[in-house]
């Protein structure tokens, strides 16, 4: 006969089983950035990685190996590991986080033929079959080596050691250099042009820049942006959505025709490449905007310098600083900014401010007499009623005598006193007769 187990059994045994469950170590999704931020040799490989879209992806992610390149073994210019058939440096990025936990220990257990772990990469769709994995070996005294399935130049870095690790969710591993997955032609890439980086995309991918991003694609001047990349490249100041909602009630930004807000757009933008760290050693603090080249030179000029240890711009009304990058493959950079750069050629500060906020809280835009020239009926007159207004009411010419003008206010008592002549007069005449 089959025994029954007693219902308070089924109890205990649940709770038990409830309990093993809490023991177990969660699998939670880590900031891989603030994990590699105490770490300066990792400084590069981090900025990358937060300028790029990979970071939102790794977001939602645990049970991650991070490959991570230190400073002294990235290239020059990673951006030149795009791959000439679309892809880039994100790709590289997102080949470099493997979608599995690995403990150094678990490296020293390797089998001699070696392990092929899954990338990120993989998961975009546009790695063919198992390219975008990666097979980790063992390598004699290092700890492994890690390499594409179909080798070929670049394709290997070594594992130089354990960098820190946040058990059962991120293990953060040292390499030689960047792996570059199979398919990524590199002579092809450093010879021919890099696409054209969509400034706009850029921005709404970055998901503090709605406002900017709605402007430049109403404006039309991201298409010159992309233009102007080739060559010397650009460097774009994004205000962030803070930055706008922060505008003094009286600038009237949004209110501008859309040739003005296009030559704001244009001041936010310089005609050349900067990473952050040449911008922290500019030699020429002046430096001209794509607005210049619309107006004359020595216009529209930001003052870059650095200050309090961040890049501080000054517009000559607006004070601003850098506050991150949100994006650096070389020819363009963008930074975002606390705050809207305004102009001083169509923007000016006023004394008081009104209400106490100070700072931009006294800026205003310029009116419209100040971007379009007065009409030739009103101008005249009214510049001449400006240089003279009149303290009093004058008499007509009719009444004036002597060089003199009446004041209107005294015209009353003089009338009074020649009604008393007349009365007294009148009173005497008999008197004389």
């Amino acid at each position: 006969m089959r025994r029954q187990i007693p219902p308070v059994s089924c109890l205990v045994l649940l709770a038990a089983a409830f309990a093993l469950l809490a023991a177990a170590p969660a699998a939670v999704a880590v900031n891989v950035t603030g994990v590699l931020s105490v770490f300066p040799d990792l400084s590069d490989f981090t900025r990358l990685l937060a300028s790029s879209p990979v970071l939102a992806e790794l977001a939602g992610r645990s049970s991650l190996t991070l490959l991570a390149v230190p400073n002294g073994n990235l290239p020059q210019s990673p951006s030149a590991f795009a791959a000439a058939s679309g892809a880039d440096l994100a790709d590289v990025l997102r080949y470099h986080v493997l979608l599995e936990y690995l403990a150094p220990a678990d490296l020293r257990r390797l089998p001699a033929s070696g392990k092929l772990v899954t990338t990120l990469f993989q998961t975009t769709g546009r790695a063919p079959a198992d390219l975008g994995a990666v097979n980790v070996t063992t390598a004699g005294a290092s700890l492994a080596v890690v390499r594409s399935p179909a080798p070929f130049l670049g394709s290997n870095a070594t594992v130089l050691g354990a960098i820190t690790a946040v058990p059962y969710n991120l293990s953060v591993l040292a390499v030689s250099g960047l792996i570059v997955p199979t398919g990524f032609d590199l002579a092809a890439s450093e010879s021919r042009p890099p696409a054209a980086v969509n400034i706009t995309r850029v921005l709404a991918d970055a998901r503090a820049f709605n406002v900017a991003a709605s402007m430049l694609e109403a404006s039309g001047v991201a298409a010159e942006f992309e233009d102007d990349e080739r060559g010397a490249g650009i460097t774009v100041f994004a205000p962030t959505d803070d930055a706008f909602a922060g505008l003094p009630a009286g600038d009237r930004l949004q209110s501008l025709p859309a040739d003005r807000k296009a030559v704001v757009l244009r001041f936010h933008v310089l005609h050349s490449y900067y990473p952050l760290g040449s911008l922290e050693s500019i030699v020429n603090p002046v430096q001209p905007t794509l607005a210049t080249e619309f107006s004359n030179a020595g216009r529209f000029t930001l003052n870059i310098t650095r200050a309090n240890g961040s890049v501080a711009i000054d517009t000559g009304v607006v004070q601003a600083t850098i506050t991150r990058t949100v994006f650096d493959q070389n020819p363009v950079a963008v930074f975002a900014v606390s705050k809207v750069l305004l102009p001083k050629e169509m923007f000016t500060r006023t004394a008081g401010g009104g209400g106490g906020g100070g700072g931009d809280s006294s800026i205003v835009a310029a009116t419209a007499a100040a971007s379009s020239p007065p009409s030739a009926a009103t101008a005249p007159e009214a510049s001449e009623s400006a240089r003279t207004p009149p303290t009093k009411l004058s008499s007509p010419p009719a009444l004036r005598g002597g060089g003199q003008d009446y004041d209107t206010a005294s015209a009353p008592a003089h009338g009074i006193g020649i009604g008393w002549w007349c009365i007294a007069l009148v009173y005497l005449l008999p008197h004389l007769v």
